[in-house]
């Protein structure tokens, strides 16, 4: 009775998981991301993030604040190359009604996209990480609780600043089930990596000044809180932008309202002794 119960869930959520992956009109990305130039910068180990245009992705970007809506790890070449030929995934994320699945670098050609790089990882622990990753392929999206999806279909839930995090969060606690930003967050948690660490003052530094503000940073250390933006928000974590990498000279940009000068026409040469001798004389 409760396999058929579950099973019944799943399926009512994976219909709402589809009504919120529908993608909304209007979007218009400012720097679309080239795969080829994001796979020459991103290294194993970085934090890939998305700023989405479904449905969900307003609700996410409206309780985070923030542009990002959606984050993904790059894990290089660590996966093999299928066998229809079609392109090689380098990515792991997790999708809503999909789970924990690797998808290629072009998914996201039309998409707005940061680099969050954490800073001074060592080879172990960036394998350690890709390796996190990639054992948790075929994990199911938490969709055992419906009403954690029936929220996101309000694009701006009414709901106090203070709450706006929590409702980031899916509540069954499924270790069989995962997020997006959660499982990456739990992933830099295993070799003890920093995103947003608890920290104490020293003696006479300054602290938070809100008992609000106090309990909200213990509680967001649980890597079930993160949310996308706490890469970008990071102090250990580096902002990567492939268009300075390798360098950078605003003076060879075209700009469109400007004409461009004329061409002189090449001087031509001598094609006869003689036209040589006169230009001697």
């Amino acid at each position: 009775m409760t396999a058929a119960t579950d099973t019944l869930l799943d399926r009512f959520g994976r219909w709402l998981a589809a009504r919120l992956q529908q993608e909304s009109s209007g979007y218009e990305p400012y720097t679309p991301s080239d795969p080829e130039t994001l796979h020459r910068v991103l290294q194993p180990g970085d934090v890939l993030l998305v700023e989405g245009n479904q449905k969900v992705s307003a609700a996410i970007k409206y309780l985070t604040q923030s542009t990002w809506s959606h984050s993904c790890l790059y894990v290089g070449d660590a996966l093999p190359t299928p066998e229809d030929g079609s392109e090689r995934p380098r990515l792991v994320e997790v999708n809503l009604g999909q789970g924990c699945v690797a998808v290629p670098l072009s998914k996201y050609r039309t998409y707005n996209t940061r680099i969050c790089r954490a800073r001074g990882l060592t080879p172990e622990d960036r394998r350690e990480v890709v390796e996190f990753m990639i054992s948790r392929l075929g994990l199911r999206y938490d969709m055992k609780n419906i009403f954690d999806m029936l929220r996101y279909f309000l694009p701006t839930p009414p709901v106090p600043v203070r709450w706006r995090r929590r409702m980031i969060a899916f509540g069954s606690g499924d270790p069989t089930r995962a997020i997006c930003s959660s499982l990456i967050a739990e992933a830099f948690g295993r070799i003890r990596y920093p995103i947003l660490p608890r920290i104490t003052p020293a003696p006479g530094r300054a602290a938070a000044q809100s008992r609000y503000m106090r309990q909200e940073i213990l509680h967001i250390r649980h890597h079930s809180l993160y949310t996308p933006r706490d890469f970008d928000l990071s102090p250990y974590f580096q902002v990567v932008k492939p268009t300075l990498e390798y360098g950078f000279d605003y003076k060879k940009l075209r700009w469109g309202d400007i004409a461009k000068p004329p061409v002189a026409p090449p001087a031509s040469e001598p094609n006869a002794p003689e036209e040589a001798a006169a230009l001697e004389a």
